[in-house]
C-alpha cells in the first residue's frame, strides 16, 4: 500500500469522513433471479460447501501460542453463511453513492476564488460572514484544518457578542476529541479565541487572538461596566440594617414607601437613573412635589428598592444577591434605566457557569431582553453540546418557531446559530425530528444565497434519508433555483426512488451537456442505466475525478458478479491505495471472505472499526464487532508478543491498513497500553 493513502483520514473526526456508501446486496437463497449474476453459482457452491467443513471439522489446529481453550474454539467454529455474511453477496443493483449534504461547485476553484474576493472586499464588520462561508465552501472537501481555519478567521473578526459565542463554541466542538477529560464546559485552556469570557466582550479586535484571556470574573465585568464591589454597609442597608455610608439623613429629601417599608433617598441620584424617573421627580407629575412616593404597586421589593437607591449613589451592584439583582434587572426595563440594566446583564451574566444556572437564567434574560445574559447562558448550553441537545427544554427553545422568535427578540437567532445546531443534529441523528425542525429553522434565518442553497439543500438530504421522497424533491428543486447545481443530482434521486427513473436519466442528461463535465454527474448517470452505458459513465467519472469512490466499488462488483474475484479486489486497492474510508475496506473484506481469506477480511474489519467503531456491515445487519468475533477462530490465533512483531514488520513496510489492524487487536487485549494508542494515532494522522 502506498505510504499516502491516509491523507483523507483526516476527516474521521467528523462523521461525514466517515460515512461510507453501505453496500447493499440481495439475500443468496433468493435463488439465480437475485441478482447475483455469476456469484450465485460456482462461488457460492464452493463458500457454502467450506462452511460445511467447518461444522464437520469444528476444531482447528492451533498453535503453542493460542490461550483459547479447546471447547471454545468447537463452539466459535460453528459459523453459518447467514452469520458471515447475512446480507448475501453483493449486488450493483442496490448501490448508491451518498449525497453529500455540503455545498459543492461544479468548477470548485471557481467558487474559492469568489470567495475569497468577497474576503477581501468586505468591511471588518462583514469579513466574520464571509469567512463563515468559507466554511461551508471548505466542507465540501472533507478537510477539517480548512474548516476550522476559516471557523478562526470567522472568530478572530466577530464584532458582536453572539457571534463571537457561537463561533467560538463551535471551535471548540470541532476539537471535542482533543480535549483533557475532566474539563467543564467553561474552562478555557488558554486560548483566547475560544475563552468564554472574552466572548462576551463586545468589539471588533481581531489582534486580540494572541492575548492571553479574559478569564477572571472581575476583568469581565469592568469591560462589560459593572463597577465592582459595594461596600459592607451597603449590603446591610439593603437588608434594612443601617441608613448606609454614602448620605445622611440630611442629605436625602423623599422617600419611596414599599408597604410598610420607608426607603430614604437623594431625589436628584434617582432622577439620574433614567429620563422616566427624572420626569416623575422633576416634571409636572404630583410625584414631584411629594416627599413620600407610594411605590408598592411596582413589583419591586424593598429589599430590591434599597438596592436600586444604592446603585444610584455607587453605581456599583457587585454583591447583592441574585434576587435582588433579577428584582433590579426588572425595575431598569420597566423604568428604561439603561445603566442599571447594563450593570445588571453584565453581573448576571458573570454568574453563568453551569448548564444548570443556564436553564434558569435564559428564561430571565429572554423575559428582560437581556442581551448579555442571555448569551452567557447559550454559550453554556452550546459548549455542553452535544448532550445538552437531550435536553426537552434546549429543543423546544431552539427547534420550534415560537423558540427562535423569542431568541430573536434580544439578538439571538441567527443563520449562524442554527448552522452549526444542524450539524450537530445531523451528525448525531441524520432522520430525526429535531434535525428537520433545525434545518427548517436554518431556511427561515437565511437570507443571502449561499445560505438557502445549504439550508434546502441540507433538507433536500435529511428528507431523502427519510425516505420522504416528495419533499426530499421539492426542497432539492428549491436549492437548485436558488442556483446550487448540485442539488440537482438529489431531484434525479428523489425521482428515481418514487419510480421515475427515465425522468432523472433525462435530467442529468441535462445536467452534463449545460455544464463542464464533472465527476459527480457522471457518477450519478450511471444509476440510471445499464450494460456498458453503465460502466462508460462509471469510467468517465473516475477520469474526471479519480477521488470518487463509488465507481471504483460498483466496477468492483460488477467483477464480483462475473466471478472475478481477484481483479475485484485489485479494483478496489487503486481506491483504497490513496483514499481509505469504511465503505471501501467493508466491501474488501467481503470479497475477502468470498474468497476464504478470512485474514485479510479481519485485517480490513479490525481497521475499519478504528475508523469508524460504530459501523454497521452488510446493509446495517451486523455490526463489525460481530464479524471479528466469528472470523478470528478462522484465523491464526496470536500472542501479544507476536502483535508486536507484527506491528513491526507491518510498520517498516508502511502497510497502514495492516497496522491499524494489528493495533486494534492489540487494544482488545489491553487497552490500557498509553503506547499503543499512541501509535495508532501516529497512524491516524499519517
Amino acid at each position: 500500500m502506498q505510504h499516502n493513502i491516509f491523507t483523507t483520514m483526516r476527516s474521521l473526526k467528523f462523521p461525514e469522513g466517515c460515512k461510507g456508501t453501505q453496500v447493499y446486496a440481495i439475500n443468496p437463497t433468493g435463488g439465480e433471479g437475485g441478482g447475483g449474476g455469476g456469484c450465485g453459482g460456482k462461488v457460492g457452491e464452493k463458500f457454502l460447501q467450506h462452511l460445511q467443513d467447518l461444522r464437520v471439522n469444528s476444531i482447528r489446529t492451533k498453535s503453542n501460542r493460542n490461550s483459547h481453550p479447546p471447547t471454545n474454539q468447537t463452539s466459535r467454529t460453528n459459523v453459518s453463511v447467514e452469520s458471515l455474511l447475512p446480507a448475501g453477496f453483493p449486488t450493483v443493483d442496490l448501490m448508491e453513492p451518498q449525497i453529500e449534504s455540503c455545498l459543492k461547485s461544479v468548477d470548485f476553484v471557481e467558487s474559492l476564488a469568489a470567495v475569497y474576493k468577497k474576503v477581501e472586499s468586505s468591511s471588518q464588520f462583514e469579513k466574520s460572514e464571509r469567512f463563515l462561508e468559507q466554511c461551508a465552501v471548505f466542507k465540501g472537501l472533507c478537510d477539517p484544518k480548512l474548516v476550522r481555519s476559516s471557523l478562526r478567521s470567522a472568530r478572530q473578526h466577530a464584532v458582536d457578542v453572539h457571534s463571537k459565542v457561537v463561533l467560538a463554541s463551535w471551535l471548540r466542538f470541532e476539537r471535542r476529541e482533543d480535549e483533557l477529560i475532566g474539563l467543564s464546559a467553561m474552562d478555557c485552556c488558554g486560548r483566547n479565541l475560544e475563552c468564554p469570557r472574552a466572548c462576551l466582550v463586545p468589539g471588533y479586535d481581531p489582534e486580540s487572538a494572541n492575548d492571553p484571556c479574559v478569564c477572571s470574573r472581575g476583568e469581565l465585568e469592568v469591560l462589560m461596566g459593572d463597577g465592582g464591589e459595594c461596600s459592607t454597609s451597603d449590603i446591610d442597608e439593603v437588608h434594612g440594617g443601617g441608613g448606609g455610608d454614602g448620605d445622611d439623613d440630611d442629605d436625602c429629601d423623599m422617600s419611596f414607601c414599599i408597604g410598610d417599608d420607608e426607603i430614604r433617598c437623594v431625589r436628584c441620584n434617582v432622577a439620574s437613573l433614567s429620563r422616566p424617573f427624572r420626569a416623575m421627580l422633576y416634571g409636572e407629575f404630583k410625584e414631584s412635589r411629594r416627599e413620600k412616593i407610594n411605590f408598592s404597586q411596582n413589583g419591586i421589593s424593598a429589599e430590591g428598592m434599597r438596592a436600586a437607591m444604592i446603585f444610584s449613589r455607587t453605581k456599583k451592584l457587585g454583591s447583592f444577591e441574585l434576587k435582588i439583582v433579577l428584582e433590579l434587572l426588572s425595575l431598569a426595563n420597566r423604568f428604561f434605566c439603561e445603566e442599571l440594566k447594563s450593570a445588571c446583564d453584565a453581573h448576571l451574566a458573570s454568574l453563568v457557569c453551569d448548564l444548570e444556572e443556564a436553564m434558569m437564567l435564559i428564561e430571565y434574560g429572554l423575559e428582560e431582553d437581556a442581551y448579555l445574559l442571555v448569551a452567557a447562558c447559550l454559550q453554556v448550553i452550546l459548549r455542553e453540546l452535544p448532550f445538552s441537545m437531550h435536553n426537552p427544554y434546549v429543543m423546544k427553545l431552539f427547534c420550534g418557531s415560537e423558540g427562535r422568535e423569542r431568541l430573536a427578540s434580544v439578538g439571538h437567532a441567527s443563520f449562524l446559530l442554527y448552522y452549526f445546531l444542524s450539524q450537530i443534529a445531523m451528525e448525531e441523528e441524520i432522520k430525526s425530528n429535531n434535525t428537520v425542525m433545525l434545518l427548517e429553522r436554518l431556511g427561515e434565518c437565511a437570507t443571502e444565497d449561499w445560505q438557502k442553497q445549504l439550508a434546502y439543500h441540507q433538507l433536500g438530504v435529511v428528507m431523502l434519508e427519510r425516505t420522504e421522497y416528495k419533499d426530499a424533491q421539492k426542497w432539492f428543486e428549491e436549492a437548485v433555483e436558488a442556483g446550487h447545481v448540485y442539488s440537482s443530482v438529489g431531484v434525479a434521486r428523489a425521482k428515481y426512488n418514487r419510480g421515475h427513473k427515465y425522468s432523472a436519466y433525462k435530467m442529468m442528461n441535462s445536467l452534463i451537456s449545460d455544464h463542464t463535465p464533472v465527476g459527480w454527474m457522471y457518477q450519478e448517470r450511471s444509476l440510471y442505466c445499464t450494460g456498458k452505458e453503465k460502466l462508460m459513465d462509471l469510467n468517465t467519472a473516475t477520469e474526471l475525478d479519480p477521488t470518487l469512490s463509488f465507481p471504483y466499488k460498483c466496477r468492483a462488483v460488477l467483477l464480483v458478479q462475473e466471478n472475478k474475484l481477484e481483479s475485484a479486489i485489485s479494483e478496489l486497492n487503486k481506491i483504497i491505495g490513496f483514499k481509505v474510508s469504511p465503505d471501501c475496506l467493508e466491501l474488501r473484506a467481503w470479497i475477502s471472505i468470498v474468497l476464504e481469506d478470512y485474514e485479510g477480511a479481519l485485517r480490513d474489519v479490525r481497521a475499519l472499526l478504528t475508523l469508524d467503531p460504530n459501523y454497521m456491515m452488510f446493509y446495517g445487519k451486523k455490526h463489525g464487532d460481530q464479524l471479528v468475533e466469528l472470523l478470528r477462530p478462522l484465523v491464526q490465533q496470536y500472542s501479544q508478543a507476536d502483535c508486536w512483531m507484527q506491528l513491526y514488520d507491518r510498520w517498516s513496510s508502511v502497510d497502514d491498513i495492516g497496522s491499524l489492524a494489528v493495533v486494534h487487536q492489540m487494544l482488545a487485549n489491553d487497552s490500557r497500553k498509553s503506547l499503543l494508542w499512541f501509535r495508532q494515532s501516529l497512524l491516524l494522522l499519517r
